[in-house]
């Protein structure tokens, strides 16, 4: 069991919940960010931080949203992607974006996902 980032994220880029991770599994890239399932421990101490509620526990998911599971997996592992241990501030249109839904398509440097959605 795993937690996963979802589409809320994209283009805001909210980090309050890696302020609270113990097992800093939080992979930053140009305007999203995933967990690692590979490190995350199940403790749902990021869930609550997210202003848009783009986090959920796998099997909370809701439907629309299930490919994202694979996509964290996928990008946690991207060579360019890396760990975020410190918060800082979201991106700068954040708040244009912010209740913008379906925005996999603005994901960027995310080749391999195309096949995921």
């Amino acid at each position: 069991m795993t937690f996963v980032v979802t589409d809320s994220c994209i283009a805001c880029k909210y980090t309050d919940c890696v302020s609270v991770c113990p097992m800093d599994c939080f992979i930053e890239g140009p305007n999203f960010m995933v967990i690692d399932p590979t490190t995350c421990i199940d403790c749902s101490m990021c869930v609550p931080e997210c202003p848009v509620g783009a986090i959920y526990h796998d099997i909370d998911l809701p439907e629309q949203q299930r490919h994202f599971t694979a996509i964290n997996a996928t990008l946690a592992r991207h060579p360019d992607w890396k760990p975020l241990t410190q918060a800082h501030a979201p991106l700068p249109d954040h708040e244009k974006w912010r209740t913008v839904q379906n925005k996999i398509g603005m994901l960027k440097n995310v080749e391999e996902t195309t096949a995921l959605t």
